[in-house]
């Protein structure tokens, strides 16, 4: 079972992009997921965290995801008040929405971490600082988890349409970035 923990704030769209990898294994890799929330205070720019749970056979765990293989930092803000290497399995991956290169955050003690700035990639696509789609699409290029077509079509099935084409276009650049080693 493959389990990623999405660290973000409140409007962010973090249990957003856990639903859209959900989708996109349940639907379209032929696996079987779980998606969901975990709040605190429900409000704007609080802490929040989402779940997703992957795997090849039926999953019957429905608690909260407690050791990782994934996490996705989509607010580096986060690592200054939560460890977010918490649980995270001793092969696991971080992932982190900054300016930072990878190397500024070896003090985490995470054998593999990545860093892409999926806030610069949303203001220019979007126009707005949400980066749930970049940060979905460079889950997708580290991981391997599902195809960057699964995650197209998670996002033309599950958000509106006005919205589709702007965050798939998010995506693939996230993506495609990783997949050059532009952010590696």
């Amino acid at each position: 079972m493959i389990e990623i923990r999405w660290h973000g704030r409140g409007g962010q769209g973090g249990f957003t992009a856990a639903r859209l990898l959900g989708m996109a294994a349940a639907q379209y890799d032929e696996c079987y997921a779980q998606a969901f929330p975990s709040f605190g205070p429900e409000r704007r720019g609080a802490p929040v965290l989402g779940f997703t749970r992957i795997d090849k056979s039926p999953i019957h765990d429905h608690s909260k995801v407690y050791e990782c293989d994934y996490v996705v930092v989509l607010d580096e803000s986060l690592l200054e008040t939560i460890d977010v290497t918490q649980g995270i399995k001793p092969h696991g991956r971080l992932l982190i929405n900054t300016t930072k290169k990878q190397k500024d955050f070896a003090k985490l003690g995470v054998s593999e971490i990545f860093t892409i700035d999926a806030t610069a990639i949303a203001l220019e696509i979007l126009h707005q600082p949400i980066t749930n789609t970049a940060m979905f699409g460079a889950l997708v290029a580290i991981s391997g988890i599902v195809s960057l077509e699964a995650a197209k079509i998670s996002i033309s099935l599950s958000m509106a349409p006005k919205l589709v084409e702007k965050n798939q276009m998010v995506v693939e650049k996230a993506y495609y970035l990783f997949k050059q080693g532009a952010s590696l």
